[in-house]
């Protein structure tokens, strides 16, 4: 079964909506709740959430007293969810639902083979400003480089993943824009589907340029130096009885 994650910040007029997509992706997959993770909006978010949810059993609203950031959403997301997978989204309505049946299928196709397995969304047409676009097409170019991590679009919220390994994964603040390498240090395969996008109907984007640009660089490094410290790929470990 498959728990949807969904960060939100001052989304309330994008709650419903999208509310509305999952409940039609749960008609085709086997989604049995999606856990949204309030990151202390100030708007009526939460209000808005605790209305739709007499009606939506599948709904789940877990709220944080101060604003924590993706990364802290996401990982109280995975922390709470009661399936073993898991599907991660942006709440701003730019991911579709119905996305998540291709990831699905990705999965299913080759945990086969690695059970150790994420598959990641990419973004086919950006539906962004230009400036978003030259600076995520810049900022994908230097971590590939830098951490060779072999991934379109990092930046694509849309993923799907084994519950138990994203709980492996060391919590830091802004972890999210690293999942496939800090995954690949795990000897998780990556796999990729190309997914849609779409414009922002309501609200604002919460990220720009600088105020991503210099925390990204301080990161790589870090990430790089966690990339040298895990376990070998050779380790086995059995109990002598």
């Amino acid at each position: 079964m498959i728990s949807v994650i969904v960060p939100v910040y001052n989304e309330q007029d994008n709650v419903e909506p999208l509310i509305k997509e999952l409940m039609a992706a749960s008609e085709m997959l086997p989604i049995s709740e999606f856990i949204y993770v309030d990151d202390a909006s100030t708007d009526r978010t939460q209000e808005t959430l605790r209305q739709i949810r007499e009606s939506t059993p599948l709904l789940r609203i877990i709220r944080h007293s101060v604003r924590s950031g993706q990364s802290a959403a996401f990982m109280t997301g995975v922390r709470a969810a009661g399936n073993s997978l898991v599907a991660l989204m942006d709440g701003d309505g730019q991911n579709n639902p119905a996305d998540i049946k291709q990831l699905y299928e990705c999965f299913r196709d080759n945990e086969k083979n690695n059970k150790k397995i994420m598959v990641a969304g990419w973004r086919m047409k950006r539906q962004d400003s230009s400036l978003r676009r030259i600076s995520s097409k810049l900022a994908n170019g230097i971590r590939s480089f830098f951490l060779g991590d072999g991934v379109k679009d990092t930046g694509c919220s849309l993923k799907l993943i084994r519950r138990e390994d994203y709980l492996r994964l060391p919590y830091f603040n802004h972890m999210h824009r690293f999942l496939p390498a800090l995954l690949h240090r795990d000897h998780v395969q990556i796999c990729q589907v190309g997914v849609s996008h779409r414009p922002r109907i309501a609200g604002k984007s919460k990220y720009g340029f600088w105020n991503r640009f210099w925390v990204g660089i301080l990161d790589l490094f870090g990430v790089k130096w966690l990339l040298s410290r895990g376990f070998s790929e050779k380790l086995s470990v059995r109990e002598i009885l």
